[in-house]
């Protein structure tokens, strides 16, 4: 049988229509192509101008720069010179009483708010050790004598028998200034890496932290922050972005991820004076009772609805705070209830230990009456409490 005209022709006008639709596809395709890949090539071209010119400025432009043209590498330049690394040994004794040795290792830096040439570091680096030496960053290396220092603050004061030419000091700042979210910088000798430089900023203020040389008083008005800080960092400047001192850096929390912690400027202004001089400091005012911050669970125990502020476990009788007066587990704690809760002083709002400590320190004298707002049986009333003072630790 003879197959149809008709269908033959469209069949062929068919395939010929998909040719041309295809051949439209790919001419389509490669105009985009080509357009695409001169544009492409168009940036190119400008980047690696960019490059050119960018490669041909003198070295010295080439800084690091952060908000407010800041230049690390130049802030580093200023302030490398004032930074030591702090040594010494420590003597210790077998079972036979046979004495052995250890070295502490720490960093420092030159200040001269006296008026005198001094070396700053922290308490603990320097804590009992003798024979103690200062290592500028020339690797310059001289004795050094501790002035004063003063536990509660882990600040600790030497002098050095380097000639002047090597004391550079650093400006120090106050701390009062800083603020959450505000960039700071350490320099320091992590691990004996002298003059190392990490940076981050401030991720809290106003903490306290614990230490075994404190006596169980809490080290108050502390700088949290997460500029990277390890073993050897201890005693080193804590900068802004002007240079400036505004802390030292003292410790780290084990096992943390970049969380580290300083001792504010302010300390270090307000006490350096004392040091230099008398070797110590002793204004550091006591509110002469225990306790324990209050929590929803501890309101719920107590019936109230207070759940901030600082229960008295107990206190001295004549600061006419009420301590507690009776005792229940809560979270597998034992927690002394029924006491009067401090819930402010002197007007300034207290959430916990960390606000308590701090407006102590920073606001308040030995022997100083405060108007404490305390919290006593639901009702809220404000006691004229004199504080004493912290025990002497020399």
């Amino acid at each position: 049988m003879e197959i149809p005209h008709e269908p033959k022709k469209k069949r062929v006008s068919t395939v010929v229509i998909g040719a041309i639709f295809l051949i439209g596809i790919v001419a389509a395709a490669s105009l985009g192509y080509i357009i695409g890949y001169s544009a492409i090539q168009g940036r190119i071209n400008d980047l690696q101008s960019q490059l050119f010119v960018w490669s041909n400025v003198p070295h010295e432009n080439n800084t690091f720069m952060l908000n407010d043209n800041v230049s690390l590498s130049r802030l580093y330049k200023e302030v490398k010179e004032s930074v030591v690394v702090v040594q010494g040994l420590l003597v210790q004794y077998d079972i036979f009483h046979r004495p052995y040795y250890s070295q502490v290792q720490g960093s420092g830096f030159v200040s001269n708010a006296t008026g005198q040439a001094v070396i700053v570091t922290n308490y603990h680096v320097v804590q009992n050790a003798i024979n103690v030496t200062v290592t500028f960053k020339d690797g310059n290396a001289y004795s050094a004598t501790v002035l004063g220092s003063d536990p509660y603050v882990d600040l600790g004061v030497l002098s050095t028998s380097a000639p002047q030419s090597e004391l550079k000091p650093a400006t120090i700042a106050s701390s009062s200034s800083l603020e959450v979210g505000d960039p700071v910088i350490a320099v320091g000798t992590p691990y004996g890496l002298a003059g190392s430089m990490t940076l981050g900023i401030v991720s809290a203020l106003g903490r306290t932290i614990t230490e075994s040389m404190t006596g169980g008083y809490p080290i108050a008005s502390v700088i949290q922050t997460s500029t990277p800080i390890n073993p050897g960092n201890s005693g080193g400047p804590l900068l802004d972005y002007e240079g400036q001192v505004v802390g030292i850096t003292t410790a780290i929390v084990s096992d943390s991820q970049g969380l580290g912690f300083a001792i504010p400027s302010n300390a270090i202004l307000r006490e350096i004076g004392s040091l230099v001089t008398t070797g110590k400091y002793e204004q550091h005012s006591s509110l002469r009772a225990t306790g324990t911050d209050m929590t929803y669970e501890v309101a719920q125990a107590m019936d109230i609805n207070v759940t901030y502020g600082w229960l008295i476990a107990s206190a001295s009788a004549d600061t006419g705070l009420h301590g507690g007066t009776s005792q229940v587990i809560i979270a597998g704690e034992t927690v002394a209830i029924g006491g009067d809760i401090i819930i402010a002083i002197n007007g300034a709002r207290i959430t916990n230990i960390d606000d308590l400590s701090t407006y102590l320190e920073e606001y308040t004298f030995p022997n100083q009456t405060i108007n404490a707002t305390v919290v006593r049986n639901n009702q809220t009333m404000v006691l004229a409490v004199k504080l004493g003072s912290r025990p002497s630790l020399s």
